[in-house]
Formats: structure tokens, sequence, C-alpha cells
């Protein structure tokens, strides 16, 4: 048929013209040879060619040359057949982009004996946009399961090595090396674990922020003290400076805080191999009550490529794929990052230059406080020393379904001095219940017969007012706030996230043990004075009670006694015995004006071993006990700095 006679057909509106241009598909009409006979509006909308402005120009004109030889078949296949669906391709648009089509056609010849098709099109440019996405998502999740698969078995494969040669060994020194082994293998894990909890918490929009009374130098100093062996370790610098107006208390979420200092300092320590990382700590605007408090963690690390930059707060992706073999790591740890400052209404960005080192600056606004909204945390040694005394003749239900867990915890209880009974599931726990009396009963969530749901919901209902009031902890691993809800619902007081630390098991208990608690709490300030390391007695007479004079004296200590070890540690390193016996002189005043008596016997032996060049070969592990020294008094001034030497 000629195509006179197809244009006739167009115009007798045999395929419904109204319909067609009417609706919001794009609808070409063409001949064999690919010639535009038609087009509808839609064509305007969407590709920006005007109307009938490609009638008379070749379809094939208007794909994408590096498609239209794959396309040319298909449409060859469309003109053999009497329809034909689902063929994609990409259409230039006015404004010279390609957009993505999908066409349905219609074959006229089987028709009507025209040698044409009617092309039914609509856009598919968001769907392979989306498809795309996906594919990358998709791809990025991959690499984190393998990512992980190697992370969790990695540490696995070390407990269980390290298990086997404890059983097979007798030598007290082989068992302790064994022993750190496997604890730096779980430690490992317990952070791959809560990486994974934390993004699912924070993607669930469930994450709560406190609202309490911090003090940044504290935080920092502590964070700071958990890195102080790693970067003597690699010979690298790890200094600070806060500014005086940033220096105050503050109201907001110092765990939250701590969580993205630690994750910032931690990766600088990772990919810091020489040279510094320095912390600086400024105000940047004030705001009626708000502070803008910022943050800038630097390093001379090995930096990040340019074109990878833009990628680095991405989730399940690292700089570089090879950078989780080298290093080890999630690949959440940036991610939680800026999620945790947005979600505080704080901003974040990252400058680098490769092999030069990394810049992370972030701000967080905070409101102010004073020194009464201030919560001072225990230093962890004190507080560990001091919980066998703590919790005596304690009556306490365990039930816990996993051996190894109830083994862990009673093993821990019985420490404190506690009367630990012990439940396979929560049917036993609840008949121990009818017949025994606890003052506290620590209930698994998941377990066989009875759950620790149904065990809490019988206990509360069914037993009489003393024993239905006992208070109930829930051991979950399931930390999230869904779960969290669920148990106190039933009736449970409140819940341990499994693995659990002791400190954080005693904390918990002491809060709903009664006349007890205070007892513990007595016990832990008369026994924490009595095992500081730290004596201010003599820098207070010196001072004469001058409470402004101690602060400088105790801030100077602060300050200087990080680079003083620093010095004293290369010096050890490098057999320079004139330069230790000339730094170690110079600790002694310092170390006498804040009573750290351990350490002056130690630092004088240091001092005149290296002098007389004797013993040389001890030195390094003195200097080493040295640094352990000064880094528990550095956490206690910091306490008594904030407590103002009360």
């Amino acid at each position: 048929m000629a195509v006179e006679n197809l244009l006739d057909y167009v115009n007798q509106g045999l395929f419904y013209k109204a319909v067609v241009e009417d609706g919001s598909d794009i609808i070409f009409i063409v001949d064999y040879n690919g010639n535009i006979l038609y087009h509808n509006p839609s064509v305007e909308d969407t590709l920006g060619h005007a109307p009938d402005s490609l009638i008379g120009k070749n379809f094939f004109n208007y794909i994408k040359p590096s498609t239209l030889k794959s396309f040319k078949s298909e449409f060859k296949k469309s003109i053999s057949k009497p329809y034909d669906e689902s063929i994609e391709f990409r259409f230039l648009c006015k404004d010279n982009s390609f957009r993505y089509l999908e066409f349905n056609s219609i074959n006229l010849k089987h028709k009507g004996g025209v040698e044409g098709l009617i092309l039914d099109c609509r856009d598919i440019t968001q769907r392979k946009k989306d498809a795309e996405e996906l594919l990358r998502a998709q791809k990025a999740k991959e690499q984190f399961l393998a990512n992980m698969s190697h992370e969790i078995r990695t540490p696995i494969n070390g407990i269980s090595g390290m298990v086997n040669l404890l059983s097979e060994t007798n030598s007290e020194k082989d068992k302790k090396q064994y022993l750190n082994a496997i604890k730096n293998s779980t430690e490992s894990l317990k952070v791959i674990i809560n990486d994974i909890l934390d993004l699912s918490v924070i993607e669930s929009g469930k994450l709560k922020f406190e609202k309490i009374g911090f003090n940044i130098r504290y935080q920092l100093g502590a964070v700071l003290d958990t890195f102080l062996y790693q970067s003597k370790e690699k010979g690298i610098e790890l200094n600070y400076s806060i500014e005086p107006e940033a220096d105050k208390v503050l109201l907001g979420d110092p765990a939250r805080l701590n969580q993205v200092l630690i994750n910032l300092i931690s990766n600088a320590v990772k990919f810091t191999h020489v040279g510094e990382i320095r912390i600086d700590v400024s105000l940047l605007k004030k705001k009626n009550s708000l502070k803008y408090i910022q943050f800038r963690v630097s390093d001379t690390g090995v930096g990040i490529p340019t074109e990878k930059i833009h990628h680095i707060f991405d989730s399940f992706t690292q700089a570089d794929a090879s950078v989780t073999r080298r290093y080890g790591g999630t690949g959440l740890g940036l991610t939680i990052v800026k999620e945790l400052i947005e979600l505080q209404n704080g901003t974040i960005h990252v400058e680098s230059q490769e092999n030069q080192g990394t810049v992370f600056t972030f701000m967080i606004p905070y409101e102010e406080g004073d020194t009464t909204d201030l919560v001072h945390p225990k230093s962890s040694k004190k507080f560990s020393e001091t919980l066998k005394h703590s919790l005596k003749d304690l009556r306490v239900l365990l039930i816990e379904d996993n051996d190894i867990n109830r083994l862990y915890a009673i093993n821990i209880l019985k420490k404190w001095n506690c009367i630990v009974d012990g439940a396979e599931n929560g049917f036993i726990g609840v008949e121990k219940l009818k017949s025994g009396e606890y003052d506290i009963i620590l209930m698994d969530v998941q377990m066989p017969i009875m759950d620790g749901y149904e065990a809490t919901r019988t206990i509360r209902k069914t037993f009489e007012d003393t024993k239905s009031k006992i208070p109930i902890i829930a051991l979950t691993a399931n930390a999230i706030k869904g779960d969290i809800d669920k148990c106190k619902a039933v009736g449970m007081n409140d819940y341990l996230s499994k693995p659990f630390h002791p400190e954080a098991l005693f904390k918990v208990i002491t809060k709903y043990i009664g006349v007890e608690k205070k007892s513990a709490e007595s016990n832990i300030k008369k026994l924490s004075q009595q095992t500081k390391l730290t004596n201010l007695d003599y820098l207070r007479s010196v001072c004469d009670g001058d409470l402004n004079f101690m602060n400088d004296m105790v801030q100077t200590f602060i300050t200087n006694t990080p680079v003083a070890m620093n010095e004293l540690q290369k010096a050890s390193d490098k057999s320079d015995w004139e330069q230790v016996s000339k730094l170690a002189h110079k600790l002694k005043p310092s170390i006498t004006f804040v009573g750290l008596e351990k350490a002056k016997s130690l630092v004088k032996k240091i001092e005149e071993s290296a002098k007389e060049k004797t013993g040389t070969d001890q030195i390094p592990g003195k200097v080493n006990e040295l640094s352990s020294l000064a880094q528990t008094a550095l956490s206690e001034l910091r306490v008594a700095m904030d407590n103002k030497f009360k």
C-alpha cells in the first residue's frame, strides 16, 4: 500500500485518533523504512519535540547511535509479526538528551494491508534509573555481605583456634596470651554487630538522644585514653586542643558524641602510619541558648582518592574494596557517624589528599548547662575492683537457656558474693519462684517451652504481691526499641543487651535492689578513694586551698604529661639512654605535685638506670608501666577537675 493510503488510514481515525491524541502514551506511526508519518502531542510533553515537527523524518536518526544496530534488528522482527511488545530503546529529545522508551507495536499490514507500524511508547527512564540504583545497591550489599562474612569469620576462627590451644597448654604465660587473643576477637565481633544494630535503629527512625550535662574535655580525654596504646605502638602523636569557650558544661548526648569521636579517631589511627592525629574543638558560633561546637579530626595518613571521597559516607562502602582486606571494618562506621550528627541537627564534611592526610570537620549544636547538670562516670578500673564487695547475699534467679551465657552470668554474680539459682527456661524459672525467695530475676527473652515474655506475664499475674513485684531484668540480644518496648509492656522493669559487660550488669541490678543499692554505692565511693593512684593533698597545701591555682597546676600536668611520655617512649625505643634520663628527671616534680606515689619510685629507677646505663634491658618495660600509671592518673585528675577537687 502507498504512503498516501497509510495517511488516509490515519486520517480516517481507524486507530481511534481521538483517544490517541488525548492519551498520555507517546504514539508514532512509521512505515517499514522508519519514516515518521504521525506522532501525537505526547511527544512534545515527554521528548520536547513540537507537534508534527518529526513528520517526514526518519525514526532511526533519533535512536542513540551506540544502540542503533540492535534496535534495527528488533524493529525488523516487529515488521514480521502482527504484534510485538516491550522493545526498549533510547530516543533523542529536543534538549539533546536521550530518554529510555519502550514500545509495543501493531503491524498495520496484518490489519489493513498497510506497510507500517503503530508504536505505542512509554517513558521508562525512571524505571531504568530505579533498576540501575537497585543493581548498584545490590552489588554494594553483596560486597558488604562478603566483607561481613570475612570480618565475622576472622574473629570466630581466632576464638576457635585459641580455645583449642588453650585446652592443650599448661603454661600460664600461654594461657594469658590465648585469653587476651580470645578477648580481642570477641571485641571485634561486638563492633561488627553493634554497627549493624546501630544502622538498623537509625534507619527505623527509632533512635532517641539523651539530654544530660557533660564536659567536652572530660569526654574527649576519656576517648583519647583508649587510643594511647595503639598510637604509641605505631609511633603516632595524638594531640588535642579545646578553646576555652567550648570547654563548658553542655546539654546533649555524650555517649553519641563519644561514638562519633571513636569512629573518626579509630579511622585516623587505622590509616595513619607516620605523623600526627589531632583533634581541635572550638566554638563556631553562639545563638540564643545554643552553642555550635565544631570538632576537627585531622591526620597525616594515607588519604582518600578524589574520585572516592563523595561516596565515603555511603552505606556498605569504603573508599576501596581493598581497604577491607587491608584494614578490616564493616563500611558502616562513617554512615553511622553522618546519621548521628545530622539527627542532632549537625553537619559533617571531609577534605583529603592522597598520601597527605584527611580532615573530618563536624558541628553539633548543644544547649548550655551548668555544673549541677553534670553526670560523672566512674573509672572502669576502680569500678571493677569494688564489684565483688557490693552485692553480698543478694538472691538472684537467673533464667537463661544458653549454657555458656548462663555460666558467664553465674560466675560474675558469684564473684560478687550473690546467691544464684539458675533455670534453663521460663517454665522451670516460674516453678523455682513458687518455692524460693529471690531479690531480683534476670530473664532471657527467647527460650524453649516458655519464653521470657510468657514467664514474666505469669509472674506478674499469678503470684502474690511480694513475688509478683520482684524486679525482672530482660537479658536480650535484640537491643532494638521495638523489642525493648515489648519487654516493658509485659512487665519487665529493665533490659540488658547481650553480650553484656559486668559493669553494665552491676549498674542495672543496683537500680532495683533498694537498701543494697545505697550500701553498694557507699562501698564504691569508700573503696575507690582507697584505690586512687593520685593524692592531691600535697598540691592542695601548696596552693593554700586556691582552687583556680590547683586547676591550673592539674591542667598543666594533663596537657604536658602525654607529650612527655611520648618523648620518653621514643627515646626508650631508640635506646637513647641519656635522653631517657633527662626526660625521667623532668617528670619527677609534676608526679610529686599530683601525689602519684606509685610512679615516683618507678621514674627514679628509670632515671638512674638510664644515667648509669645499667639494667637498660628493663627500661622499656618500666616505661610502659609508667605510661599505664600516667594514663590512669590522667583519668582520675580529669574527674577531680570536673568535681572541683571535692
